[in-house]
């Protein structure tokens, strides 16, 4: 495993960051396949061995009991600094409400906190914009889960270039904790963040810590093969139904590369984010060993210039779409 600073900050991450939205009881929340307990255990804990210390989960994924799966392994199996734990606030748990709101802040950061078992996260994220919550409020109530010390730093999650550096003027005037973290869509089928995004992370050095960089594992089998997961996904068809001809391309690509470094299409995707300036580590998940193995090998595959180019020309503009 490879490690790198977290932009700006004094976190050391490895290379990729394991996203726990697969860690959660079935009964609880919207997510029928998700790993219960028992489950989900072996598989951080191979994530720890293999050198993986960035943990990503949100208070809202299997209506809060990943936090607490997550909370509980990762005190059995490591050391609190050994680990970088990310979670995030904006989506509603059991009846409790959504937003940004300085009151729901409030009580959702003591709510994470309780259910991982911990006395600070390292980021403390929000997951989407809130158009009905004054942006000072939020920005606000951020820094001062900053200040009381339940997070070390902040970080974003998709929304509209204009809206991230509105946010990250505001809080420079003000003198508030400081958005270090952009968590965005960003994979070989979904570029659109090249445009303004990106740029604009790169010129404020915020970090970028991409979801879906598989596009929830359209780019990890061959085109057209399709799982139970994949099925039942009704969020993954609203942001890859609308370009299938352009992906099918850039997959068949991606698979004649893969063939020819004896790689798998997984580890090829996740190469090229790599390569990318300003990635700081893909956020890549897993239901079974053999497939964190595979992933974990990605950060070994190295592109020339001359590959990435070609997985590159084919690619045509997109929806904008994720930002809901």
């Amino acid at each position: 495993m490879h490690y790198q600073p977290l932009g700006t900050t004094d976190l050391k991450v490895s290379s990729l960051c394991l996203g726990c939205m697969t860690f959660g009881e079935p009964n609880r929340g919207n997510h029928p396949w998700t790993l219960p307990e028992e489950s989900s255990r072996p598989l951080i804990q191979q994530a720890l061995e293999q050198g993986i210390n960035f943990f990503d989960t949100a208070n809202s994924y299997s209506d809060g009991s990943s936090e607490e799966i997550v909370g509980r392994a990762l005190r059995d199996f490591a050391r609190r600094d050994e680990v970088v734990v990310a979670t995030k606030v904006y989506f509603p748990v059991s009846d409790q409400g959504a937003g940004l709101s300085r009151a729901q802040i409030r009580r959702a950061i003591d709510d994470s906190l309780r259910r991982l078992g911990m006395d600070y996260v390292d980021l403390y994220q929000i997951h989407r914009w809130d158009p009905w919550t004054p942006l000072e409020e939020t920005l606000e109530a951020l820094d001062e889960v900053v200040k009381a010390g339940k997070a070390r730093y902040i970080g974003a999650s998709s929304m509209y270039a204009w809206q991230f550096a509105k946010a990250l003027y505001t809080q420079q005037h003000r003198g508030w904790a400081r958005f270090v973290t952009m968590q965005d869509q960003y994979n070989l089928i979904q570029r659109e963040e090249e445009r303004e995004m990106l740029p604009l992370c790169a010129a404020e050095k915020v970090a970028v810590i991409p979801w879906s960089p598989l596009a929830r594992g359209r780019l990890a089998r061959p085109w057209g093969e399709t799982t139970a997961r994949q099925a039942s996904d009704e969020v993954g068809k609203t942001l890859y139904n609308n370009s299938e001809e352009n992906d099918e391309q850039i997959a068949r690509r991606l698979a004649h590369i893969a063939q020819d470094k004896n790689a798998s299409l997984a580890q090829v995707a996740l190469a090229w984010l790599m390569s990318k300036p300003g990635v700081a580590a893909p956020i890549i998940g897993a239901s079974r060993p053999d497939q964190l193995d595979e992933l974990v090998k990605s950060v070994e595959v190295k592109l020339t210039e001359e590959e990435i180019a070609e997985l590159e020309m084919l690619y045509q503009p997109h929806h904008v779409v994720g930002f809901k």
